[in-house]
């Protein structure tokens, strides 16, 4: 496991975690000079940024904007002397792609992968009761070694630019909060647990990775702060009587306190918010609690105005009140982790989670939106000098996901890539491990899965047997075969859900992608592709074919809401595949699905 803690950081009685957010100085290296002119003790200029948000979009300059390279930030703090005696911690909920933290001019850790935490050690480097300076150097490079994938490469005039096989843009910087933590030296590590449910009494069971001395005990309370059960022991089982079960639309949780105790005295304490629930396949049915559910929902980007990826809190409240709107019950975190918040909110709300690791890119194009969505051929991607360090790199970036998320309720299912070349007979041993270590990781035994994109078809992708259940991202009637053709293209999507069909392979599958870009100005009678009344028309077209098949048991919409990519011809200042504009106001399509989800019961097709 991994050597520190992705605990949610929280104040308790024997922790403190202090927020870092606020205005930091910031620098662009325009010329890579940073580490030689000793920009670790203290970077140029007088230019501050806020954080959390992406560096981009403040600017009025296109030049910074598409900057490509690494940035500095830095901060000045106190640590208080009262932390001394303690581990003290800085740690990052996120920095993209790759960083290197520095504390008083010295590097105290490094890090690659630009969507989960890290935590820098700087117990012994700290001076207490006094300031320290905290820079951090932030690189936003692509490439085919780390994930998601895409290349780098100079223009004539020395600067060097990014070309993603993804088709989303590359925010960057310090996107989520920076903490300053103080844990006891004996303390709580970590805590995994799995259960097994009914109406009448619930088994959970834990177990509590510690560091230092102590015994641990456990108690547990339900909404009101009655304890209802407890436990001893770093490893055992509670038993809940009459247990609310969290469910769709009802995230009842009950908060689990775990303590390391020596003697009388408290070590260290932790409160983990937990909802009792247990999700499974069985055959073609995706069971909560034992009973069938069909997701209705969305696949979604944190991206938004001017702070693009930066966690928004006001954003993610309104993003949640317009899936209760229109009667969502679900999303992918598509294509990466989103903030921790975010899973947090939608333990709460009773939202289920397809929790997607940042494995986008694994296609070797620039226009990987168009080229996978149209069937163009495969480049054997899997067979590049590269793979084993990308491995390397995408299985670490697994770990994290899943230690970081395995104890949220909502998150019900681990989805490992987004459209990779799964037709390129080398990319079974990979796929291979990446499944094998996830069903290692995660002690509920998730289901897993991987997204498909039109060439990962039944005859021929090499990976699909490996999933759990089948999602695909499928475009007929916008990719292929588009506008005047959608009465073609409805054939030939029925066409390839019968070849589905004659496997038998009694799995669930869901669409994780479906849509049409929609641009919310146009409106035509008849229609034309990118008005309005098109993107209702293919939504339609893909649900009664959807409704056709009883082993379709999802389908979450492309996409909530308009965002931004890179500049390209068949993208119109972004993606406009969104059901809601960028600012989040719905598009007549909105309507459309809103008639539909609240009128499909929790468990339709069951």
């Amino acid at each position: 496991m991994l050597e520190h803690s992705l605990l949610y950081p929280l104040n308790t009685e024997t922790r403190t975690a202090l927020k870092l957010d606020g205005m930091w100085r910031f620098a662009l290296d325009w010329n890579s000079e940073g580490d030689e002119k000793g920009w670790k003790d203290h970077i140029p200029g007088r230019d501050t940024i806020p954080v959390p948000a992406s560096f981009q979009d403040f600017y009025t300059d296109k030049r910074i904007r598409e900057f490509t390279g690494d940035m500095w930030y830095e901060t000045d703090i106190v640590v208080p002397s009262f932390f001394k005696g303690s581990s003290v911690f800085l740690r990052f909920g996120a920095a993209t792609h790759r960083a290197v933290v520095y504390i008083n001019g010295e590097e105290v850790t490094r890090h690659e992968g630009g969507f989960l935490p890290f935590l820098a050690d700087i117990t012994e480097k700290a001076r207490y009761g006094e300031t320290n300076r905290i820079v951090v150097k932030i690189n936003n490079e692509l490439n085919e070694t780390n994930i998601p994938c895409g290349l780098t490469i100079t223009l004539s005039d020395g600067r060097k630019m990014v070309k993603p096989y993804f088709d989303f843009y590359n925010y960057s910087g310090l996107q989520r909060s920076v903490y300053l933590l103080a844990l006891p030296h004996d303390s709580i590590e970590d805590i995994d647990l799995s259960y097994s449910v009914s109406e009448k009494e619930a088994a959970i069971t834990y177990s509590v990775r510690t560091r230092g001395s102590g015994v641990v005990a456990l108690s547990l309370s339900d909404e009101s702060g009655r304890e209802v059960a407890s436990a001893d022991g770093s490893e055992g089982v509670i038993h809940v009587k009459n247990p609310h079960l969290w469910q769709v639309g009802n995230g009842y949780l009950y908060t689990l306190k775990a303590m390391l105790r020596s003697g009388s005295e408290l070590l260290d304490a932790y409160e983990l918010p937990i909802g009792i629930r247990e999700v499974r396949i069985d055959g073609e049915n995706i069971l909560l609690n034992g009973s069938p559910v069909y997701l209705k929902g969305f696949g979604k980007h944190e991206d938004s105005d001017i702070v693009g990826r930066g966690f928004n809190i006001g954003v993610m409240k309104r993003d949640f009140e317009l899936m209760k709107w229109i009667g969502a019950n679900s999303f992918r975190t598509s294509h990466y982790p989103y903030d921790e918040e975010i899973y947090r909110m939608a333990d709460r709300e009773g939202v289920l989670i397809i929790d997607e690791v940042p494995a986008v890119g694994l296609f070797e194009s620039l226009a990987n939106f168009f080229d996978a969505g149209t069937g163009k051929g495969a480049k054997s991607f899997f067979s590049k000098p590269t793979i084993p360090q990308l491995l390397e790199a995408h299985m670490r970036a697994l770990e994290e996901m899943i230690v970081r998320d395995k104890n949220h309720p909502s998150v019900i299912a681990w989805s490992l890539l987004n459209e990779p070349e799964s037709t390129d007979p080398n990319s079974y041993p990979y796929f291979k491990a990446l499944f094998d270590k996830a069903l290692e990781l995660d002690v509920q035994k998730r289901p897993r899965t991987f997204a498909m994109e039109v060439n990962s078809s039944p005859t021929k992708c090499k990976c699909f047997q490996l999933c759990d259940f089948i999602a695909l991202n499928r475009y007929y009637g916008w990719y292929i075969l588009g506008g005047n053709e959608i009465d073609e293209a409805q054939k030939r999507f029925r066409a390839e859900m019968d070849e589905w069909e004659a496997l038998h392979l009694n799995k669930p599958f869901i669409f994780s992608e479906y849509g049409a870009d929609t641009v919310p100005s146009e409106h035509k009678l008849p229609s034309v592709m990118w008005s309005q009344e098109y993107q209702v028309e293919v939504l339609e077209m893909l649900h009664s074919v959807f409704d056709s098949y009883s082993f379709v048991k999802g389908e979450q919409v492309w996409a909530f809401a308009d965002f931004q990519t890179t500049e390209g011809l068949m993208r119109v200042n972004g993606n406009k595949k969104g059901i809601f504009t960028r600012q989040r106001q719905p598009k007549d399509a909105a309507f459309l699905l809103r008639k539909r989800w609240l009128s499909l019961p929790v468990d339709y097709k069951s």
